[in-house]
Parts: structure tokens; C-alpha cells; sequence
């Protein structure tokens, strides 16, 4: 070979040789689409991509605003910045090693292997969760979830906590809490789902609902009241803000539900209706239970009604039909807002009623689809106790206990640790003069 073709076939060379490594897997999974082009089924990848962006907006804008309205004007902006931030730095965790935790190859029925860390071989092709659509649709699907889990939990400890702090806590938090719950119950081989003990869990009941609410109040109560709770005056700085932002999350849990059925098909259809009628009643109750409770209807309680019958019949949306949807949403209403009255004889400070309507929702929800669960609806479930099954509702209250035990203990654990190690909450002078000029340096508005 001469000189000039040998130093025209090193680039070629090169290219290969890195080509190879990288097919190796570690960084970028080299595929052949087309040889699995046949197993992928276009409507399906198309409805579970954008169920993806839907989930996506749940966080930001949806999450953000909702929340972001709710605080005091001087702390807007780190409200919002919670919802902004998580949605960027768990979106990476999940790439690096988060997905592979939680969804990777069974690990004693507790966590995924390691075989998908940097989404080695997870490519084009369809995946071990789903035939027909691509395993990195499946994963950018589950991803979501994993974002706005965390971010759920922001609303517990608003207008106090550091934001170094609250970095750290996020990413902690995601890997030790939410990755080993997400495997427990969806993973293959995960010892509490339809793989282990049989328990349902559409969409994340106990994974995202039940696992944010009992972490939200080991937050609030680690983290103690914020200056002048409960005497001084802290009423929502932007209810506009807080109404659009659950419209948004109203919206976008159609995503949520409806798209964990990871095909556009009956159940999906089915998903989306009981997500709709349970928000609707849920909404309705709230309202009228304030109603008699003040002796007004307010705004907020209809928006935090809505959000409470999302919360419950999320576990339940896939196995469920539309009718028990409507008590599911109902009772949802009318217990999440009882919860939120008690929080000020509790005297504890969850900031914007996380414990309250995700926690106790999503404890509902997990329970109610135990009771309302149908094989009619979807034959891959179970039938809960009200159709001859009582089995159904036990395996329920396994997984709400060992949810509740686990995120408990192990956001106690981080926080203490975290405590120690930089402190949780900003000075007095600094919650003072609020969060977005402390930490930030910028307001939300300048008059």
C-alpha cells in the first residue's frame, strides 16, 4: 500500500476501531433500526413520545407554575426554579445511571443491574417493558416520571431550604429512593409488582404519589416551620398562577395515565377517561366540602380538588372503569381536603399541601384500585375485592406500608446527612428577605 492510500485509510481505520468501542456500548449504542423496523408499531412510538412531552410539561411549566403561585411574590422565582432545575439535573442522572437502577436486569427483586448505565444497549429496538415501540421511547416515558417525583416534594419544604442543599437532596433523593421504588414495583423481577407480590400500580400510585407525600412530611418536620408559621399571613402571591399551573398538570396527566398503557389502544382510551372523571368529581367534592367547611367556594380548592383526584386515580387509571372512577375522585375531594385542614391543628409546615393531597391521595388511590380493580377493564390485572378478589386489596396494603417505611426512613437518612453536612435552611435574615434575592439575586417582578 502506498503512502498516500495508507494515510487516507487511517481515518476509515479509526473510525472503525471507535465505532467498535463505542458499540461496546458504554457511551452510545450502535443499532440497526431497520432489521427491527417490523417489530415497531408507528402509532404506539407516536403516542408514547408524546405522552412523554405531555409528562414534561407536567414538571415545567405545570408543576412550576402551580407551586411557583402558591408561595409568597418574594419567592417565586426559587419556586420556580425547583421545578426548572430537577426537570435538567434528574434528566441526566436518568441517562447516567437512573434508568438502569431502576429498569435494568433484576437485582434480588430490590434494584436493576448495571447493564444500562449511559443506556448501554438500550436503543432502537423494543425493550424488555414494551414490543412495540423503542426501548428509548420506553425509557424517555419512564424518565419523566422521575422528574417530576422529586419535584413533587419541593412544595413541603418552599421559602426555606438552601439551594445547594436542595441540589443535592434532589439527586440523592432521585438515586436511593425513587430508582429502587420504580424497580420494586415495575421492574421485571421487582418484588412488590405483577412480577413479585401482584400488587397494581397503573402509573405510580405508590411510586411517585405515596413515595413524594410521606417524604414531603418527613421534610416538613426535619426541616421545621417556616418564620411566622402558623400566626404570620401567608397567602398565595399569584392564584392566576396557581390555577393555570394545575390546568396544565390536569392536562398533561393525560400523558401520565393514559400513556402508561405504552399503546394506543383500549386501556389507553380507558386511562384517559377515568383520569378525566376522577379529576372532574374530585374537583366538585373539594368544592362543596370547603363550601360547608368556610362558607365559601374557593378558586384554589377547586384547582387543589382536581389535583387530588388526579393523585388517586392514578394506581387505578388502567384497571378501573369510568363509574368507579367518579367515587374514587370523590371521596379523593373530600378526604385530600380534610387532610389539608388538619395540617394546622398538626401544626406542621408543609409549605403547599404536598402530605395532603399527594400523600393521602395516593394512599387512597393505591387502596381504591384494590377495591375497584377489574380483569374486564384490563385482562393483564387483577380483580379487586368488591369482584370476588380480596387477595387484591391485601397486596395493596403491603406495598402502601413498605412505601410509606421506605421513603420515610430514607429521606430522614439523607437529611440528616445533608444537615451535617451544609445545613438545610437558609439564616433568618435570608428567609427574610425571601429566597429569590438570598440565593438568587433576582426578583420576580421589578415595579
Amino acid at each position: 500500500m502506498s503512502r498516500a492510500n495508507d494515510a487516507g485509510a487511517r481515518p476509515a481505520l479509526w473510525l472503525a476501531i471507535g465505532g467498535g468501542v463505542l458499540s461496546g456500548g458504554w457511551l452510545w449504542p450502535i443499532q440497526t433500526y431497520a432489521a427491527e423496523a417490523a417489530k415497531i408499531d408507528a402509532g404506539d412510538t407516536a403516542w408514547v413520545l408524546m405522552s412523554s412531552a405531555l409528562v414534561l410539561m407536567m414538571t415545567a411549566p405545570g408543576l412550576a407554575l402551580f407551586y411557583g403561585g402558591l408561595v409568597r411574590r418574594k419567592n417565586v422565582l426559587a419556586t420556580l426554579m425547583h421545578s426548572f432545575i430537577l426537570l435538567a439535573m434528574i434528566s441526566v442522572q436518568w441517562v447516567l445511571w437512573g434508568y438502569s437502577i431502576a429498569f435494568g436486569p433484576d437485582i434480588g427483586g430490590i434494584i436493576g443491574g448495571f447493564q444500562y448505565v449511559g443506556l448501554a444497549t438500550v436503543g432502537g429496538e423494543p425493550g424488555p417493558y414494551a414490543d412495540t415501540i423503542p426501548h428509548l421511547a420506553y425509557m424517555i416515558f419512564q424518565g419523566m416520571f422521575a422528574v417530576i417525583t422529586p419535584a413533587l416534594i419541593t412544595g413541603a419544604f418552599a421559602e426555606r431550604m438552601k439551594f445547594r442543599t436542595f441540589l443535592l437532596f434532589g439527586l440523592l433523593w432521585a438515586t436511593f429512593v425513587y430508582d429502587p421504588l420504580a424497580h420494586w414495583v415495575w421492574g421485571k423481577g421487582g418484588w412488590i409488582g405483577v412480577d413479585g407480590m401482584g400488587a397494581l400500580d397503573f402509573a405510580g400510585g405508590t411510586v411517585v404519589h405515596i413515595s413524594s407525600g410521606v417524604s414531603a412530611l418527613v421534610c416538613a418536620l426535619v426541616v421545621g416551620r417556616r418564620r411566622g408559621f402558623p400566626t404570620e399571613y401567608m397567602a398565595p402571591h399569584s392564584l392566576p398562577f396557581a390555577v393555570t399551573g394545575a390546568a396544565l398538570l390536569w392536562v398533561g396527566w393525560f400523558g401520565f395515565n393514559a400513556g402508561s398503557a405504552l399503546k394506543a389502544d383500549g386501556i389507553a382510551a380507558n386511562a384517559f377517561v377515568t383520569t378525566n372523571t376522577a379529576a372532574a368529581t374530585a374537583a366538585l367534592t373539594w368544592l362543596f366540602a370547603e363550601w360547608n367547611h368556610s362558607g365559601k367556594p374557593t378558586m384554589l380548592g377547586a384547582a387543589s380538588g382536581a389535583v387530588a383526584g388526579l393523585v388517586a386515580i392514578t394506581p387505578g387509571a388502567g384497571f378501573v372503569s369510568p363509574v368507579p372512577a367518579i367515587i374514587i375522585g370523590g371521596v379523593a375531594g373530600i378526604v385530600c381536603f380534610y387532610a389539608v385542614v388538619m395540617k394546622s391543628r398538626l401544626r406542621y409546615d408543609d409549605s403547599l399541601d404536598v402530605v395532603g393531597v399527594h400523600g393521602v391521595g395516593g394512599t387512597w388511590g393505591a387502596l381504591a384500585t384494590g377495591l375497584f380493580a377489574s380483569t374486564a377493564v384490563n385482562a393483564g390485572g387483577r380483580n379487586g375485592l368488591l369482584l370476588g378478589d380480596a387477595s387484591t386489596l391485601g397486596f395493596q396494603v403491603v406495598a402502601i406500608v413498605a412505601t410509606w417505611i421506605f421513603a420515610a426512613v430514607m429521606t430522614w437518612i439523607i437529611l440528616r446527612i445533608l444537615d451535617a453536612a451544609m445545613g438545610l435552611r437558609v439564616s433568618d435574615e435570608d428567609e427574610q428577605m425571601g429566597l429569590d434575592l438570598s440565593q438568587h439575586n433576582e426578583a420576580g417582578y421589578t415595579l
